[in-house]
C-alpha cells in the first residue's frame, strides 16, 4: 500500500481523482489507460502518468502496473478526500448543510468528564453554546460508512473554543459542531459533537455534549445504536 507523503495534492490532482472515482475505481480495482485518462482530462499522456503517481505517492489510490495498463483503486484516504470535497460543495448549494453519521454507543475513558468541567472550557461553552454542559460526554464508536462521512465534517464551520493555560499547563483549542442525537423514535437537541484539537479517540470514534446526560435522556445503554445529525454554526 502506498504511504502518504504529506505533500499536498492540488485541485489538478482532486479532478483526476474524482474521474476515476466516476469509472468505479472508489468500489474496487478499474483498469485505466494513460491515453483514455488523458483524453477525458483534455491533457497530454505525460500530465496524466503524473497525476496517478501523485495519487499514489500521497496514499490516495493503489496501483497494480500490467502490460497494457494498470488496475487503480481509490484508498480510504481518498474517499476521504472526495467526501471533502463533496461537503465543501454541499456548503455553496445547500444552505442547510448536514452530515448524518451513525454508530453505537459505548463507554468512554472517563476523560471527557474532567476536561468538560475545567472553568476555561465551561465558561466558554455557556457563552458560544448557550448552555452548561453536563459533565460527560457520549461516545459513539461510529459503523464503517459513517468513518469515511466523518472526513465532511472538517468542511463545516465549528463554534471554536480557545486554548488556555493555568498555572500547571496549557490546553488545547476544541471545535464544537451543532448535532442532533436520535435513538429509535426519541430525538434530543441541542447537542454537539465536540472535537478536541488533541485526543486519545481515533477517527472511529465520536463524542458529543449536550446540557443534559444523554444516556439517561434516550435511554442509552452501551451497544445500542444512535444517529447523529451534524450541522455547522
Amino acid at each position: 500500500m502506498a504511504q502518504t507523503t504529506g505533500r499536498t495534492v492540488g485541485h489538478d490532482e482532486l479532478a483526476t481523482l474524482k474521474l476515476l472515482a466516476l469509472e468505479g475505481a472508489i468500489e474496487g480495482q478499474q483498469k485505466v489507460s494513460c491515453s483514455a485518462l488523458a483524453a477525458d482530462l483534455d491533457a497530454s499522456n505525460q500530465t496524466a502518468s503524473r497525476r496517478l503517481q501523485g495519487l499514489d505517492d500521497e496514499g490516495y489510490v493503489e496501483r497494480e502496473i500490467v502490460s497494457d495498463g494498470q488496475w487503480v483503486e481509490i484508498t480510504p484516504a481518498g474517499e476521504s478526500a472526495l467526501r471533502r470535497e463533496y461537503a465543501d460543495y454541499r456548503r455553496v448549494f445547500e444552505r442547510d448543510a448536514s452530515i448524518e453519521l451513525a454508530g453505537f454507543v459505548t463507554s468512554g475513558m472517563g476523560e471527557g468528564r474532567h476536561y468538560i468541567s475545567l472553568p476555561g472550557y465551561m465558561e466558554q461553552f455557556i457563552d458560544k453554546l448557550g448552555y452548561e454542559p453536563f459533565a460527560g460526554t457520549l461516545n459513539v464508536d461510529l459503523t464503517a460508512e459513517s468513518v469515511r462521512a466523518r472526513a465532511g465534517v472538517a468542511a463545516l464551520e465549528p463554534v471554536q473554543i480557545e486554548g488556555w493555560e493555568d498555572d500547571e499547563r496549557t490546553y488545547g483549542p476544541a471545535y464544537c459542531y451543532p448535532a442532533t442525537v436520535a435513538s429509535g423514535d426519541s430525538i434530543y437537541e441541542p447537542a454537539h459533537v465536540i472535537t478536541p484539537e488533541r485526543t486519545h479517540h481515533d477517527e472511529d470514534q465520536l463524542e458529543v455534549i449536550a446540557p443534559d446526560k444523554l444516556r439517561d435522556e434516550l435511554g442509552l445503554e452501551d451497544g445500542d445504536e444512535v444517529t447523529v445529525d451534524v450541522t455547522e454554526r
